[in-house]
């Protein structure tokens, strides 16, 4: 009997989570093999980085699709349902599509589950089916973010011939090394030979490794600040007006319809990527505007309600949620902006609510509904050393807590030494707490 998109759902996460790793792509390799290798049906574009990987693969697919290319896009991890994960043409799978793509795959999962010492994760279980529907549709261009790292990622059972690195910083360290450098050794794994490479502006270590993969593996190399970069933006209703210098020519007015800088800066990385991608001439700019137009990135600075304003973003890791800071700060003016955190165990939790703490005024410590999450009792324990207890309420639940934050935003200001009607709720910590967060405040809408 055909499976439902539940029962698919229930079979994909009865397997290895994506926090248990076995590095290895033996399993990915064998499962691919056995299904005609769909990895090598089409090109693939790479993106690999610490952050700005999701929002970089949206607006690179909106571009290629702009250019009139047919496109796949994977990304990890979801927001609302699995089947987002897989995009063909900028829209998730249907239901209907997602178990066919699970079909597809799961007739050969015994095979490979039995002549490999682990079973197929997962991620690797998405991967495979990514790619089979990519080939299955079939796509022009597959834009694919790994999981985590890079050279041993599933994703990369593709040989990408473009490869695109946004900022590295320190995160998942247990799996990847404890610094910058160590951790791009990793990431610099998905440069294959003969690729072109698009680098994102990094610290003097992390630029050392790549350019020493880069030319180990004879990749042609770009780097933003000396190849690429944006050379002015200015705030517009909805998001921001920019002018990028790209590879090939320079791009003026391009409404971005996205806040901050980093998502200026994500949009450059785009741009270049796809540059390189098409060729040597430099692209029709009007088609560049429609392309960057067209982007959305939910959960990324995305406002989901007024009145008070509450932002969306799934800033996991300190050098995120200082880019987070950096926009907030630019773009709203928040008086009071109440903070909704709730953070992975493995996390460094301290350091993220240190980010944090110079422009929340007061913080509601919760939890998401995964194991993983750390304890909103504990959270408010590490958060009142940083804060302090005065500024800490702690609300487990998580429809509470944003119920808890939207009244303190909309309260009078006097609480805080702010103007009435001012406030803001800014919800960050997790993918997963943001996900569940957008269930809560936009219902069943997803992507």
């Amino acid at each position: 009997m055909r499976p439902t998109y539940p029962d698919v759902e229930l079979a994909l996460l009865s397997r290895w989570p994506e926090t248990r790793l076995e590095p290895s792509l033996d399993r990915i390799r064998a499962i691919c093999e056995l299904m005609g290798d769909p990895q090598s049906a089409q090109p693939v574009i790479q993106l690999t980085g610490t952050n700005g990987k999701t929002s970089t693969s949206r607006m690179i697919d909106a571009l290629l699709r702009a250019l009139d290319l047919r496109t796949g896009r994977f990304t990890s991890p979801h927001l609302q349902r699995i089947n987002e994960r897989i995009c063909v043409d900028g829209e998730p799978l249907s239901d209907e599509l997602f178990v066919d793509a699970y079909a597809d795959v799961a007739i050969y999962a015994d095979l490979v589950d039995q002549g490999q010492p682990h079973p197929l994760s997962f991620f690797e279980m998405l991967v495979a089916m990514g790619y089979a529907a990519f080939a299955d549709a079939p796509v022009d261009v597959a834009v694919v973010e790994v999981g985590m790292g890079g050279a041993w990622d599933a994703t990369s059972v593709a040989d990408a011939s473009v490869a695109v690195i946004t900022p590295i910083d320190v995160d998942h360290a247990s799996f990847l090394g404890d610094t910058p450098a160590d951790i791009a050794v990793e990431k610099a794994g998905i440069i294959k030979p003969g690729s072109r490479t698009v680098l994102a502006s990094q610290p003097e270590e992390v630029l050392e490794v790549i350019m020493g993969r880069a030319n180990e593996v004879g990749s042609m190399l770009v780097l933003e600040g000396a190849d690429f970069g944006v050379e002015s933006r200015t705030a517009a209703v909805g998001g921001q007006v920019l002018t990028i210098q790209g590879v090939k020519g320079r791009y003026e007015d391009i409404l971005l319809p996205l806040h901050g800088a980093f998502q200026a800066r994500n949009a450059a990385l785009a741009l270049a990527a796809v540059e390189v991608f098409t060729g040597d001439a430099e692209l029709d700019p009007d088609l560049i505007r429609t392309g960057f137009g067209a982007v959305t990135s939910p959960g990324r600075l995305e406002v989901v309600r007024r009145s008070p304003t509450v932002v969306l973003d799934a800033a996991h890791n300190p050098h995120g949620v200082r880019a987070m800071v950096e926009s907030i700060s630019e773009e709203f003016a928040f008086s009071p902006l109440i903070g909704v955190v709730g953070i992975m165990a493995d996390k460094d939790a301290e350091e993220i609510l240190r980010e944090l703490e110079p422009v929340v005024a007061h913080l509601v410590c919760t939890q998401n509904s995964t194991e993983r999450s750390l304890a909103a009792a504990d959270l408010a324990e590490v958060a009142s050393g940083v804060f302090g207890p005065e500024r800490i309420t702690v609300v487990p639940r998580l429809d509470d807590a944003l119920e808890r934050a939207i009244g303190l935003a909309d309260a009078s200001g006097e609480d805080f030494g702010d103007s009435i009607g001012s406030g803001g709720v800014i919800v960050t910590g997790s993918v997963v707490t943001v996900g569940e967060a957008r269930t809560l405040l936009r219902g069943g809408e997803s992507q």
